[in-house]
């Protein structure tokens, strides 16, 4: 209820109310909007804005912020380092963020940037970081991944968030246990490992269901449904076309880190990078086995159809013959023979009969049957 208040008091003081709805519609959508009239950042929720701040001593223990802390200037404060995890969905923390953080403006833009792909970009003694992790939240896929957006310098690290992001969680409890963090590459290094140990479960699962698909197709009587098939062809694909940018991220990071990352820390941000490299890697190999199996499917399906044809063909070959006799003895004119005699129909069956036996020891012995 009071962040409630605080929200509808700060917008209660911008100048018109037609302004004031185009500008919440735009802050709604995501979207950089800098007030004339500020809403009042300190009456905000802390929940909605600031998820998670610690302000590191020179020893690396850390003192819990809030977002009235934050809010109060800039990201960066003279002789500390900091770590800010902020909510990107947050009209206080996109006002905060463009007006009073200190921040370059180019930063600004990409860090509120409605969709982005990984990437590392080098800016002002600084790293732009965007990583994507598998979506773990209750009613989620985790092939819907999450994106983590992040401002690096060797005094602060801003990272920007829309959904709940595990790995963020681990590092807020490891130093609210008390664990010691030297440096902000160190928090770079940690979300980036949290972020893959969580990808790969979800890849090592996508290749247990590939070996159930190929199990079901060559060993069991049911048929493979193309609609699973295709599903899970979407959810690697989509996985894939994150993962590949991801690997280049983690390279370019270890490339322009010198100086954020100690010797060690790029060692671990090696390792991440050739665990990422693995999982793309396993996702091509999914992904041309799911190839494969489809071409199997069409396959069977074609083989299936001939065959039926095939028979009807077969049918056809037969009965076409008898088709001609029985047209032949059908004619309605005189002439014909056996019209008088009482014979005529059971001698006409013998000899359809006997000619049907005929072609199918014909086909037989051609080996059409």
């Amino acid at each position: 209820m009071r962040a409630s208040a605080g929200v509808r008091a700060g917008l209660h003081r911008l100048p018109a109310p037609g302004r004031r709805r185009r500008r919440r519609d735009r802050l709604d959508r995501g979207l950089r909007c800098v007030p004339r009239n500020a809403t009042n950042l300190m009456n905000t929720s802390s929940e909605s804005t600031l998820i998670f701040g610690y302000e590191f001593d020179e020893s690396g223990h850390a003192r819990r912020l809030s977002w009235e802390d934050v809010a109060s200037g800039p990201a960066a404060r003279p002789g500390v380092r900091r770590w800010l995890h902020l909510n990107r969905l947050s009209p206080a923390v996109q006002t905060w963020l463009t007006r009073d953080s200190g921040i370059d403006q180019v930063i600004d833009q990409a860090l509120l940037q409605e969709d982005t792909r990984p990437r590392c970009l080098a800016h002002d003694g600084g790293l732009l970081i965007n990583l994507r992790g598998v979506n773990l939240n209750e009613g989620s896929d985790p092939e819907d991944m999450i994106a983590i957006r992040i401002w690096m310098t060797s005094d602060v690290v801003v990272s920007l968030r829309a959904f709940h992001i595990k790995a963020a969680q681990d590092l807020s409890e490891r130093i609210m246990a008390g664990s010691v963090t030297e440096n902000t590459g160190a928090i770079i290094t940690f979300l980036a490992n949290g972020l893959t140990e969580r990808i790969e479960p979800v890849i090592a699962e996508l290749d247990e269901k590939a070996d159930d698909f190929e199990e079901t197709l060559l060993t069991s009587d049911d048929k493979l449904p193309r609609s699973a098939l295709s599903s899970f062809r979407r959810k690697v694909l989509t996985l894939r076309r994150y993962i590949i940018p991801q690997r280049d991220a983690l390279a370019q990071m270890i490339r322009e880190g010198e100086g954020l990352f100690t010797r060690a820390q790029i060692m671990q941000l090696r390792e991440v990078a050739d665990r990422v490299t693995r999982i793309g890697e396993e996702l091509d190999t999914i992904r041309d086995r799911s190839t494969v199996l489809q071409e199997q499917i069409i396959e069977q399906r074609a083989e299936r159809m001939n065959q039926r044809l095939f028979v009807l063909s077969i049918i056809s070959a037969v009965f076409l013959p008898l088709g001609f006799v029985t047209g032949l003895f059908g004619v309605n004119v005189g002439g014909m023979p056996g019209v008088n005699s009482p014979l005529a129909f059971t001698l006409l069956c013998i000899g359809m009969l006997t000619l049907s036996t005929g072609l199918i020891f014909l086909f037989r012995k051609m080996r059409w049957l």
